[in-house]
């Protein structure tokens, strides 16, 4: 397994967790100060700043990208609304080339309107059938120009409203299926607040192999867990067993960053200087 404590040339910054401290372009400035080498951004961030300025931000820093968040939310109650999530999709994915980003996250979606209380069906498995579909269109125009696409397993007590694919297993499932080659252009990206708890875990990073596991996302979490969607914890502050799962990504053959994203209310809380600084700190240590 690497040695992460002589350097931090391994760790990449998800921009969501100093999202609300700082702009996207400050994030960048900040991130190059302490010579953190990638960041993987969100797609609102880069439309407040202007993907031209990001695309020069990134080349002038020589800031690279770990990922690009996200694509993804395929379900849709009607056609209209499945046509225009693919358009979405395929925006995302030129967004993704243009900042040459190594892979495009998607979040796969579920139950559409469920975010905002009122979920227009309830059938989860035509939900799932949409997503599976949705991937698959997606990746025709993926294939086209370059951009791998990493679904991402959200934890299933977000199955309802933002993802329902929910383990490694069901998201390798999807791959093998779309991509029975094996082209390197479909695989997932591994977070491990969502995915920590698998009795599976290990086995499924295993069988995914360095050409699926495009991307892998660390925080931690906490007990107990005051929100299930704000309130992440920072490495080595919970119970995820984080070497323990780098060592089994590392033995997989994955070579790629550790991406921090924590999504927390108490660490937007703090300066930003102070969270990068101990992310820096944290990843030398316990990730």
């Amino acid at each position: 397994m690497r040695d992460f404590s002589a350097n931090h040339a391994a760790l990449s910054i998800n921009t969501a967790t100093v999202r609300k401290q700082w702009t996207l372009d400050r994030i960048i400035e900040e991130c190059a100060k302490r010579e953190i080498r990638a960041i993987s951004p969100w797609r609102d961030q880069v439309a407040q700043v202007g993907i031209d300025r990001v695309e020069q931000l990134l080349r002038r820093t020589g800031i690279g990208l770990s990922g690009y968040c996200r694509g993804g939310f395929f379900p849709a109650a009607d056609t209209a609304g499945l046509k225009a999530a693919l358009e979405d999709n395929r925006r995302a994915i030129d967004e993704a080339r243009q900042l040459d980003a190594p892979c495009l996250v998607l979040v796969v979606g579920s139950l559409p309107g469920a975010l905002s209380g009122k979920p227009l069906y309830h059938d989860i498995a035509r939900a799932r059938s949409e997503v599976r579909d949705g991937i698959a269109a997606s990746l025709d125009y993926a294939l086209q120009v370059g951009m791998p696409l990493a679904i991402e397993p959200l934890h299933p007590m977000q199955a309802a409203e933002r993802a329902c694919i929910n383990t490694l297993e069901q998201a390798l499932d999807l791959c093998d299926e779309l991509d029975p080659g094996r082209t390197g252009m479909l695989g997932v990206a591994a977070d491990l607040y969502h995915i920590w708890w698998d009795p599976k875990l290990g086995e499924q990073i295993a069988r995914a192999g360095a050409d699926r596991l495009l991307a892998y996302h660390v925080c931690d979490w906490l007990t107990p867990t005051r929100d299930l969607l704000n309130d992440r914890g920072m490495m080595g502050d919970g119970v995820i067993e984080l070497k323990k799962t780098r060592s089994w990504m590392e033995d997989a053959g994955y070579a790629g960053f550790a991406e921090v994203e924590i999504f927390s209310e108490d660490w937007w809380s703090r300066p930003g200087e102070e969270v990068l600084d101990t992310c820096i700190a944290r990843h030398k240590t316990v990730a």
